[in-house]
């Protein structure tokens, strides 16, 4: 699977471009305790840079361009439902902070690094991938039974547009029997190379960016479960606070992160992707790898850097 790689590597090009100091600070100061007012906030964040994100591709990109590329009519249709439905993600979500008296974000200026359109395509199935994941992992903390609900409800469509784009690029449309919930940190953190500024009267939102953590180049194109790959930390030397202890690749599921040993090699980290216990949430499909220097238990407090977006087949 070509595109399997293609993707990946797209939205690594992006994270090892990025700064290593991020300059989105209004954005990365934390609160002292997270508001559904706050999670909904976060929610449009991401909705804003996944609407921007497709109304500017189609922008770029004609349905003669998609044709060039091997894409017929019918996906640069699809494509277009897709924006039209990130669209009203963002007017519903403006419309029920505005409603529960709070101030919604509005739309910061974003750089995608996309080139042409299997750029844009494989961006766009990275980015309904951690949109899946964002709500998935904020739903525990959702306190409003209604807004849980809505917030469900953008899930499942997120969930179809992931899917759709992954059998577009000849991925499996589910790789896994289980999705994967990621920290309001962790989804920010692969967020935020994509964000240049945003308004400085947008609210502050209780998240942060942890060091960046990418793919290298020179990966395999499949990586399966026992495959040896290089992470990389640009911008950031992640050792032990005691210079000796081990530092651990955790790879996050449902069911909790798989650990694996991670050896310190120029620019990164060699590791061994590991298998999932049995009767335990697989590591498959896109996948998500922070370093942390504790085995047990995975949390902001331990995460040293990462998360880093992985295909597993």
């Amino acid at each position: 699977m070509k595109s399997t790689f293609f993707s990946i590597a797209a939205l690594a090009a992006v994270a090892l471009a990025a700064p290593a100091k991020n300059n989105l600070l209004a954005l990365r100061q934390a609160a002292p305790e997270i508001t559904d007012a706050d999670i909904l906030n976060y929610a449009l964040t991401l909705e804003h840079l996944e609407d921007k994100f497709y109304r500017e591709g189609l922008d770029n990109f004609t349905e003669s361009d998609f044709a060039a590329a091997g894409f017929d009519s019918t996906v640069y249709a699809n494509l277009k439902e897709v924006s039209s439905d990130e669209t009203t993600h963002v007017s519903f979500l403006t419309a029920a902070l505005t409603k529960a008296g709070a101030e919604p974000v509005a739309e910061c200026t974003y750089s995608f690094g996309v080139t042409d359109v299997k750029t844009f395509l494989a961006t766009a199935s990275i980015l309904e991938g951690v949109g899946v994941s964002a709500y998935l992992g904020a739903a525990a903390d959702i306190m409003s039974k209604a807004y849980l609900t809505a917030a469900g409800s953008i899930l499942t469509v997120e969930s179809r547009h992931s899917s759709y784009l992954r059998a577009t690029l000849d991925q499996s449309p589910f790789p896994s029997p289980f999705d994967v919930p990621l920290s309001l940190n962790e989804v920010y953190t692969l967020a935020a190379p994509f964000i240049v500024a945003c308004p400085e009267g947008n609210p502050t939102l209780p998240v942060k960016a942890f060091p960046t953590l990418a793919s290298a180049p020179s990966n395999p194109k499949n990586i399966t479960a026992g495959t040896e790959i290089t992470l990389l930390t640009p911008g950031t030397v992640v050792k032990p606070a005691d210079g000796t202890s081990q530092i651990f690749a955790a790879f996050i599921t449902v069911t909790g992160p798989v650990f694996t040993e991670a050896t310190p090699v120029d620019g990164g980290f060699s590791l061994t992707v590991p298998t999932a216990a049995e009767g335990s949430a697989p590591i498959k499909g896109q996948s998500y790898v922070v370093l942390t220097g504790c085995n047990t238990t995975v949390t902001d407090d331990t995460v040293a850097a990462g998360p880093a977006i992985l295909e597993i087949v």
